[in-house]
Order: structure tokens, then sequence, then C-alpha cells
């Protein structure tokens, strides 16, 4: 094994996993769960600006803007909290990559270099599910 080798071996020997997916799922859902909260009044009442946002500037095809204004900021409290908890983790990423998608296909086409900060750690815990230190381990779940 050479010099390299056994370094990058060392290096993945001493960070382990849990650590790893626990910072992804937080330092992800942060980002949704504040856009979200910009969304309502109180806990969750659509603003009246949300319902004009969705109404006027992010048309997403195929579903009406009340509908979509609806499902996003819900989405947005949602999965992010299930998330933190890693509580059905892999489907809340896919919810919000799937979310990150629409917004950079349909919402803000430029924003991509912050879609890929957020689909890269959504990616992961897809694939590789949110680590020891979540509900999904203790209920088996994972």
């Amino acid at each position: 094994m050479t010099v390299i080798a056994r370094f990058h071996q060392r290096l993945t020997d001493a960070v382990p996993e849990w650590p790893l997916a626990l910072l992804l799922r937080v330092g992800v859902a942060a980002p949704f769960f504040l856009s979200g909260r910009t969304k309502v009044d109180g806990l969750l009442t659509l603003s009246p600006s949300t319902e004009y946002l969705f109404a006027e500037e992010y048309r997403v095809p195929l579903l009406p803007p009340d509908l979509a204004a609806h499902l996003a900021t819900y989405a947005e409290h949602a999965l992010p909290i299930l998330l933190v908890l890693g509580l059905l983790t892999r489907p809340a990423a896919i919810g919000l990559l799937l979310m990150t998608a629409v917004i950079q296909l349909f919402v803000v086409p430029t924003g991509w270099p912050t879609h890929l900060l957020w689909a890269g750690p959504l990616v992961y815990l897809i694939a590789r599910g949110p680590g020891a230190a979540s509900l999904d381990r203790v209920f088996r779940l994972d």
C-alpha cells in the first residue's frame, strides 16, 4: 500500500460516517426550512407575497399556482424536519432533490451553483442513508 493510500485510509478511518451524515442532513435542511418560513405568516398560513410569487413569477407547469404554493411551502417545512430527525431520510431527500430540480428548471435557471450545493448532500443521503444517529436507525427503517 502506498503512502498516499495509507494516509487516505487513516483519514477515512478517523471520521465515522454518522457525524458526516448528520452534518449533511442538518446543513441541507437549513436553507429549505428557512425558505419555507419566509413563505408563511404565523405557523403555516401562506403569506400574500407567496401567493403572488407563485401566481406571477414561479410558474410551475402542470400545477395551479395555489396548489404549487401550498405544496412547496409544506414540503419546505416537513421534509427538512424529517431530515434533521433522520426519519424517512431517503424519501425526504428524494423530495428535496425533486424540488431542487423543479427550482432549477422552472424558477431560477441561473441558480445552478447553489442547487449543486443542495444536490450533493441530498444525493449522498439517498445513496448512503442517514447514518447511525437517526430515527431511521432506531426504528430499523434504513
